[in-house]
């Protein structure tokens, strides 16, 4: 997942599709987005293309399958539509050069993704994932990930550095109880809360984006659930009632907040908590000290500053490639 464009997505999924063991592993690999293309469609700058290798299995649309340049074996051709035709799945018989667009939302994924364990016994699926959609990272899709940031998502070294690290530290939010991940994960829509005997209540309102949401009878809640996004006026108006100073506030995952650094440190600092029905692993973060208006970060200084801060190790696959 990239936090923006040109921060080294394309440069981190091909230095990962470089070294993976085809010889001993069946690897499948798809995108949400659209990657592979030689020039950047917004910002003009030139793009690293997606090379498969030997024995690969991909999902691309009709369109990009065409544009192939390696030889492939059809294995399928889903009913499922996308913009760009329907999705191709096929197997490589070259190492050569594709241009990924496969399924267009998480449910799709997830249903290519059981067709190729199921049907081909498949070890390991890369998904690359879209700008501004972070679905594919979710855990209910995805069990693991790597995210890619750099000076294209600031050039200032402290901000890039704060930015990144609240999303870690949302992709890092601790788990619910087990006895709430039973009780709240089967419910997919609404505002929930438990009490302190354990019973579940539903709230009137019916999501976190209403404009007027009502508490009342909440004094013995000790957990809110909010099915849908978390956003800062609803986080705001918790925050500020006296009877839920110390809730817990479950989401479902990380890609379910959208609330601001700001409110989340204020929530967190008047003694409430967030935390997640289902838990991201992040394995890594990746960083393009280079934006592409040409400013340039000092990559070392960047890799030790966010490494120290998020806890993780940080690359500069460029660099450290060469």
């Amino acid at each position: 997942m990239g936090l923006e464009k040109n921060t080294g997505k394309t440069e981190t999924l091909k230095y990962v599709l470089d070294r993976l063991p085809v010889q001993t592993k069946r690897i499948a690999v798809t995108s949400i987005g659209i990657d592979g293309e030689t020039t950047d469609q917004v910002t003009r700058t030139q793009k690293p293309e997606i090379v498969l290798r030997e024995g690969m299995y991909f999902g691309t649309s009709e369109t990009h399958y065409r544009q192939r340049r390696l030889l492939s074996e059809l294995i399928d051709v889903s009913d499922e539509g996308t913009s760009l035709g329907r999705v191709v799945t096929a197997r490589a018989l070259t190492r050569g050069k594709i241009l990924l667009s496969g399924p267009s939302s998480a449910s799709s994924l997830k249903r290519w993704m059981s067709e190729m364990q199921q049907r081909f016994d498949i070890d390991l699926v890369i998904i690359d994932g879209a700008l501004s959609r972070m679905s594919s990272a979710s855990p209910a899709v995805s069990q693991s990930m790597i995210l890619a940031t750099g000076a294209a998502y600031s050039a200032n070294i402290n901000t890039l550095v704060s930015k990144t690290t609240h999303v870690v530290d949302l992709i890092n939010l601790d788990l619910t109880s087990e006895r709430n991940v039973d009780t709240l994960t089967p419910l997919e829509k609404g505002l929930w809360f438990i009490d302190k005997d354990g019973e579940l209540h539903a709230l009137d309102t019916a999501t976190s984006l209403s404009r007027d949401i009502h508490f009342q009878g909440m004094d013995g809640c000790e957990t809110l659930y909010v099915a849908g996004a978390l956003v800062d006026g609803f986080l705001e108006k918790v925050r500020k009632n006296k009877d839920l100073k110390r809730v817990e506030l479950v989401v479902r995952d990380f890609t379910k907040v959208f609330a601001s650094p700001q409110q989340i440190r204020l929530f967190v600092k008047g003694g409430g908590r967030i935390s997640v029905l289902s838990k991201s692993k992040l394995l890594a973060v990746t960083v393009n000290p280079t934006s592409p208006s040409g400013y340039v970060l000092d990559s070392d200084t960047l890799c030790g500053r966010l490494s120290e801060a998020i806890g993780l190790p940080v690359y500069d696959l460029l660099k450290d490639n060469h």
